[in-house]
Formats: C-alpha cells, sequence, structure tokens
C-alpha cells in the first residue's frame, strides 16, 4: 500500500518517538564488581553502581505514567530489604521511583522549552536500619526536543520606506523570526524565509530574512504603499516544518521627479484702481505632484509692462504665488498690465533632469477698474506763515485740489473744525483761500495744524483730505518782566555799594536774534539814598546800597520801581517794584528776623527778658483758669433760697411794654425793631434779692443788630461772670419798645430824675388823674390836696 507524504511523515515521526523510547528504558545503573558497600571506622570500599544521564521527550499526551529508567544496586538481592529514594528538582511532583524495584516514571507533561533538564539525587537505604547502604549520587532527566514551537516574528508588524525610482535590489528591511525548539537538535529550529503577499514588487532572502526591491521604477505618485506578508517556516522549510507569518508595510518615499506645471497658458483677474497699496492682487499655482521639500517652489516676474508695480512672493505652506500691489494703481492713466512668471522648483535633483525642466512659464494680465476717488490735493502737505499782527481777513495762502476721475467734478472746500476749534481760519468753499477769522497770538499758539476738506459737487461723499501747518511769526507785543518772585532783604549793618540782589527778566516774545534788556531805576526813583541799579549788559542787573545804618523802627520795608526795555522794533517796557526788607543779620550776613514789631518794646529788653514775661503772663492765666475751675466744681448752692433749683424756675420780670407797637406780650418783633440798647447791668438771676439799678444811658444804633447785640450782651456777662451757676438756666430778658410819645412812665425814675417836666397840667384832668397830680405836682398849690 502506498502512503502519501503527510501518512509517511507521520510514520517517521511515530517511529522515532519508538525508537527514543526503547534506548531509554534499556538505560540502567551498569553493576560495578566491587564489594559491596558498608561503612566500618576507616574501611571504605568502592562504590558499587554508576548512574548514567536519562532522556524523556517531551510533549508526552499517554495516559500513563511515563517510564525514564530503572535504578538498581548489586547490594539489592531481589529480597525487597533495600528501598530506593529520589528527591531534588521536580521528585514526587513530577517524577516518582518505586522503592522496590527504582523504576522512575514522569507523572506530568513536560517542555523543553519551560525547563531543559532536572537534576536529582537518588539513595538506596536499608530497610531495616533505614541506614544507607550506597553513598546519594546525582543524575540528570533530560527533555528531548520535538519540533512543537513554530517561528514567530517577535518585533512584527514591520514599517518601512524606500525612495521611489529604486533600483531592483535595494535593501527595504529585515525581518527576523525566532523558534523556541532546540537549535542543536534536529532541524526545529532552522527557518528559512518566502514571501507570500508583494510579488513581483519585493522579495526576501530565504536565509537571512532581507526584503528587497523587484521591480525598478516604482512610482509614489501612482502608488506609494504596498502590504507584504512575509513567512518564516522551521525544518529548513521541509514539509511538515511548523511556520509563522508577519506583516511588512512599505511606503515608498518622495523623490523629485515631478517638474512644476501650471495648470493654464494664461491668467486674467480685475482690479479695482482703489485698491490699497501691498494688497493681494491674485494668487497662482503651479501643479507638482512631488510632496514636501521637492515641492518648494519660488516664483518670480520675468517680463511684463508690470515689474514695478506688483510683485510675487510664496506662501510657504500652500505653494502658491502671491500677486500684490506694490504702487497705487490709477486706472486714468493704465488700464491693464501683463506679467509673465516663472515657477521653479527649490530643490532639483540630478538624477531626473532629463525628465524635463523644473520650472514652467505662465502669463498673468490685470485689468484695472475705474472707481470714482476723491479729490487729491496737489501737495500732501501745505505750509504757510502769517504775522500775529495779522488783520482779521488776511490771506494767508490757498490749497488746490482736483477730482482725478475722468468727470473731473468741480470741487468744494472746508475746514475740519476738530483740527480748528477756536475757527481761528476761514477758507473759500470755490477758490480754497485761507483767511484769518480771529486775531492771533503766538504766545498762546505758535504752529496751528488743520485739516482742509475737498469734496466733490456731484459727490458729497467722495472727501480728500490736505493738511496745512501755518506758523506765527513773533511781533514785539509783550513786555519784559521780572523772571520771578524776589525775596530781596538788606541787612541793618549794610555797607554803601554792597550788592544784596541780581535780578533778571523774561519776555513771552521770540525775537530772532534773542532778547536784549536793559534795566534802569524809574525817573523818581533815581536819586534815591538808599538803592542803587547796576545794567550788567547780560540781560541781568544787580542791586546795590547807597548807604549804610538801616534801621528796621526806623522804615523795615523799601520799594525799589526798576524800569525794564526789551530790544524789539518798536521795543517795549515795564515797571517792575522790586521790594526789600531790613533784616538784622550775624556776622556772616545771613538775615536771623526781619520783623519791625520787635522794636515796639522797650529798649534794652532783651530776648531772655521777653521770654521770661510771656512765661509770666502764661503762667497767671493758668492760675485764673485753675481758680475758676475750682469754685465750678463747688458743691454748695450758689442761691440764697435752698429749696430753689435755677434749673427749675423761669425768672419772669413784667416791664412797660413797647408803647404802640407793644400789641401782644412778649412779641419779638418789637424787639427787633428796637433802636437802642441797654448798658451792662448786674445779673438779675445770682441772688433773689431786688436790685435797683441807676436808669441806663441808651446810644442809638441800627435797627438789624439791636436784638442781637442785645443777647450777645447778657450772654457775656453769664460768662464772665465767676458767681454764676457751674450749670444752664433759663433766663428771660424783657425790653421796652420804641414808638410811645410819654416814653417811660416809670414811677422809679420819675422820683429820682432831675428833670425839668411840668406836669401840673395832670391837676386840670380832673379827679381821675388826682393820684398822678399828687405823685409828680410841683408844690402844693395844687388844684387838688
Amino acid at each position: 500500500m502506498k502512503l502519501g507524504k503527510v501518512e509517511f511523515c507521520h510514520f517517521l515521526q511515530i517511529l522515532a518517538l519508538f525508537l527514543c523510547l526503547s534506548g531509554m528504558n534499556q538505560a540502567e545503573v551498569s553493576r560495578s564488581r566491587s564489594k559491596p558497600y558498608f561503612q566500618s571506622g576507616r574501611t571504605r570500599t568502592k562504590r558499587s553502581w554508576v548512574w548514567n544521564q536519562f532522556f524523556v521527550l517531551e510533549e508526552y499526551m499517554g495516559t500513563d505514567p511515563l517510564y525514564v529508567g530503572k535504578l538498581h544496586s548489586d547490594v539489592d538481592k531481589g529480597d525487597g530489604s533495600i528501598k530506593y529514594i529520589l528527591s531534588g528538582e521536580g521528585a514526587s511532583s513530577i517524577f516518582i521511583i518505586d522503592e522496590n524495584t527504582g523504576d522512575i516514571h514522569a507523572t506530568k507533561r513536560l517542555d523543553r522549552e519551560e525547563q531543559a533538564y532536572y537534576t536529582l539525587r537518588a539513595q538506596a537505604l536499608d530497610r531495616l536500619t533505614n541506614k544507607p547502604v550506597e553513598p546519594e549520587s546525582e543524575f540528570v532527566i533530560k527533555i528531548q526536543d520535538i519540533n512543537d514551537n513554530e517561528p514567530k516574528f517577535l518585533d512584527g508588524p514591520y514599517t518601512a520606506g524606500v525612495p521611489e525610482m529604486s533600483p531592483v535590489g535595494t535593501s527595504v528591511v529585515q525581518v527576523t523570526a525566532t523558534d523556541a525548539d532546540d537549535p542543536t537538535y534536529g532541524n526545529s529550529a532552522r527557518v528559512v524565509y518566502s514571501i507570500l503577499q508583494g510579488q513581483p514588487y519585493f522579495s526576501v532572502e530565504p536565509k537571512t530574512g532581507i526584503i528587497k526591491t523587484a521591480l525598478p521604477n516604482m512610482d509614489r505618485e501612482a502608488k506609494d504603499q504596498y502590504l507584504l506578508v512575509i513567512q518564516a517556516k522551521d525544518m529548513v522549510g521541509q514539509n511538515g516544518g511548523l511556520s509563522g507569518t508577519t506583516s511588512v508595510t512599505v511606503t515608498l518615499t518622495d523623490v523629485n521627479d515631478n517638474p512644476p506645471r501650471f495648470p493654464r497658458r494664461s491668467y486674467q483677474y480685475n482690479v479695482p484702481e482703489s485698491l490699497p497699496v501691498a494688497s493681494v492682487v491674485a494668487r497662482i499655482k503651479a501643479a507638482d505632484a512631488d510632496v514636501g521639500s521637492n515641492a518648494e517652489m519660488e516664483y518670480k516676474i520675468v517680463d511684463g509692462d508690470g515689474l514695478g508695480v506688483f510683485k510675487i512672493s510664496v506662501d510657504k505652506d500652500t505653494q502658491e504665488g502671491i500677486i500684490t500691489i506694490q504702487k497705487e494703481l490709477d486706472f486714468e492713466a493704465k488700464t491693464s498690465y501683463t506679467l509673465r512668471i516663472e515657477a521653479a522648483n527649490m530643490h532639483v535633483d540630478p538624477r531626473f533632469l532629463s525628465l524635463g525642466p523644473f520650472s514652467d512659464m505662465t502669463t498673468v494680465k490685470i485689468i484695472v477698474e475705474d472707481v470714482d476717488e476723491p479729490p487729491v490735493f496737489t501737495s500732501r502737505l501745505y505750509s504757510m506763515v502769517v504775522s500775529e499782527a495779522a488783520k482779521v481777513g488776511t490771506i494767508i495762502g490757498t490749497v488746490a485740489a482736483h477730482d482725478p476721475d475722468a468727470s473731473s467734478s468741480p470741487v468744494r472746500y472746508s475746514i475740519d473744525r476738530n483740527t480748528d476749534l477756536e475757527r481761528y481760519f476761514n477758507i473759500d468753499a470755490n477758490s480754497g483761500v485761507i483767511t484769518t477769522a480771529k486775531s492771533l497770538d503766538r504766545e498762546t499758539n505758535a504752529v496751528h495744524n488743520i485739516t482742509v476738506l475737498a469734496m466733490e459737487s456731484q459727490n458729497p461723499a467722495q472727501i480728500g483730505r490736505g493738511y496745512v501747518a501755518i506758523t506765527i511769526l513773533d511781533i514785539n507785543d509783550n513786555a519784559p518782566e521780572f523772571a520771578m518772585e524776589y525775596e530781596t532783604t538788606v541787612c541793618e549793618n549794610a555797607q554803601p555799594g554792597q550788592v544784596i540782589q541780581k535780578i533778571s527778566a523774561i519776555d513771552k516774545d521770540d525775537p530772532p536774534n534773542g532778547h536784549q534788556f536793559y534795566f534802569s531805576l524809574t525817573a523818581e526813583a533815581a536819586n534815591n539814598h538808599n538803592f542803587t541799579l547796576q545794567d550788567n549788559k547780560d540781560n541781568t542787573a544787580t542791586v546795590l546800597t547807597r548807604r549804610n545804618g538801616f534801621r528796621r523802627q526806623e522804615q523795615s520795608v523799601f520799594y525799589l520801581p526798576i524800569f525794564i526795555v526789551d530790544s524789539g522794533s518798536p521795543s517795549l517796557s515795564s515797571t517792575n517794584t522790586l521790594t526789600i526788607r531790613v533784616c538784622d543779620c550775624d556776622a556772616d550776613g545771613i538775615a536771623q528776623t526781619c520783623n519791625a514789631e520787635a522794636y515796639i518794646l522797650p529798649a534794652g529788653l532783651s530776648t531772655g527778658a521777653l521770654i521770661a514775661i510771656l512765661a509770666c503772663v502764661l503762667t497767671l492765666l493758668v492760675l485764673v483758669l485753675l481758680i475758676v475751675t475750682m469754685r465750678r466744681r463747688k458743691k454748695e448752692p450758689l442761691i440764697f433760697d435752698e429749696e430753689r433749683d435755677i434749673r427749675e424756675n423761669i425768672v419772669r420780670y413784667d416791664d412797660e411794654g413797647g408803647g404802640e407797637e407793644d400789641t401782644e406780650a412778649f412779641d419779638m418783633a418789637a424787639l427787633r425793631n428796637l433802636n437802642i440798647i441797654r448798658d451792662t447791668k448786674t445779673r438779675r438771676d445770682v441772688t433773689p434779692e431786688i436790685q435797683f439799678l441807676s436808669r441806663p444811658t441808651f446810644k442809638s444804633i441800627p435797627d438789624n443788630v439791636i436784638f442781637r447785640e442785645f443777647i450777645w450782651e447778657r450772654l457775656k456777662e453769664a460768662d464772665v461772670d465767676p458767681c454764676a451757676p457751674p450749670y444752664d438756666s433759663l433766663q428771660t430778658y424783657a425790653f421796652e419798645g420804641n414808638g410811645s410819645v410819654a416814653e417811660s412812665l416809670s414811677s422809679l425814675d420819675s422820683i429820682s430824675s432831675n428833670s425839668d417836666q411840668n406836669y401840673d397840667y395832670l391837676s386840670d384832668w380832673g379827679p381821675r388823674f388826682k393820684r398822678l397830680a399828687d405823685m409828680y405836682g410841683t408844690g402844693p398849690d395844687c388844684l387838688y390836696s
């Protein structure tokens, strides 16, 4: 019967397994011809057994324990008196021994890739005495390999790159497969490589695993990526061997093998003439199938009538050519431009020059469109000058603007009042003539920067702007004056000719040749005997003394009028007064005090004496204040009647009213209309006794202050009276009014008066006035007695 290849392979594997098992079962401990081993004193015999190496085939899959080998000692007579013991790696767990026969079996499946061999120790013991009859010895159980592991690509899957257009045989990448089987035994770990997918573009070397290109001129632009499948097979690739695969992704990298090409031979763009400078007009791009640095390009304008008007640059991100404006466009001057533009690769590979020039040309035509433009001034900045003495309406200058469009619309002018808030200037709307509208002052504003607006009559929205700088010319219209406010002093012991002050002047004007000031004393001060003035001819002057012996008690301040003239045409002058104070100075001429009041005190009193007097006055004042405070804090009552409390008492005095004006008791209006004020008198609330006062004198004062002064006088009496209670009291003050023809009818006043008034007419009034006639009658010959 004929066997197939697969069946034949399986038969060979079974046969090999059988032969291995037979060889291992025959391995035994060879017997030695020496005597049995025993130990007595120093006597020792040779070993009576020799250990060999055992072999066990891995991956045994049977149900019964796998027989490994047999241990036997010459001492063993077969009567069961000897027992065998096994120890070491895997003893009792993997390997077991029959203690009677010495047979060793493996109880588990063994894997050489996990552990290739086991080291064990065996010993023969006397069963009765449990003493060794043979010395302990080691032996090795080696696991024999079978082809049970396929090759593996531990670094897969792989990625690699190779330049496009590479020649055949260019190395791409090396792949490596590992086999866990024993490389020293058989062909289980001998691997060969083959390519399962990726042909005919790539190949692989069977032994090394190096992948190489297999076709020339592979074009990235046609296909840029390939997926390869590589197989590794053990048993040198023979049938029955195990295999593993991995994938390799190969990317073709770019080379500059494609020149740039414009998609079109010509382009046309329309651009308004109002487009500002640096604006983008167009973007063009030459197509290049390459990528990265191989597609980088540069653009340039090589020809055309717009070389100075336009420029082209490259966009680094998109590799586009950007056309921008360099100068302003003017439809009225030129309506179109033509540009010849070249695009070229920046990095050219000499290997591919045969593919054609790596540059291309195209034509760009730019059409300028007309736009309604604002008026344009003949100059961007006008400079004008005018004197500050110019009268209102004086012509300063003229500005001019025109409409650049073909329609040439008329232009009207105006001033942007935001630049001329004070409205110093006007402009003629039709002619552009600028005139003054107000008086000018160079010292306030030397230069006026104004903006002139020009607008089209047909389209007022179109406004042009011109700028005018008007410089104000100076005239001599400001008189000179002191440069600062001087504080000048002269010592009492000053000597004649002594310099006491150096003065200078300022002038708000700005003459072309600079200032020149002249100083002198006024005519009325020129002959004074105290001070003189010296002009230093350098815009300064010096004040000097003319005598000595200045005394503060005689005159403490001098006023020196100084006349200052400038050099303008016509010249202006002013009189400035210098205040000079007389001071007491020390030995170095430094002023100590300049107060003339010190001389009011008697002569001969020194500063120390003055301080002592002031100290005494202050001490007396303090003592007075202490006495007043102590008296105010006394607890005994100040009023004779201790049962009456001034804080709870209202004292009312019923005096005569105010005549015809006294229409109501305590009318405040009557008090406000009094024309008299009483002299100071003693407080009536100090004691409960009635105080008889002499008739007060009167003096006339204004109506509007009588009431206020009356209250103020009473308040002062209460404040300065040391006998007043230390608490507030309510007091009522009542006055006579004014306006009564009879004035006061007080009996108290009439008795004490020496008035020459005759009241004899009272006797003629009848019995009803008898009492008054008796009181004011002149003699005993009165009508009624």
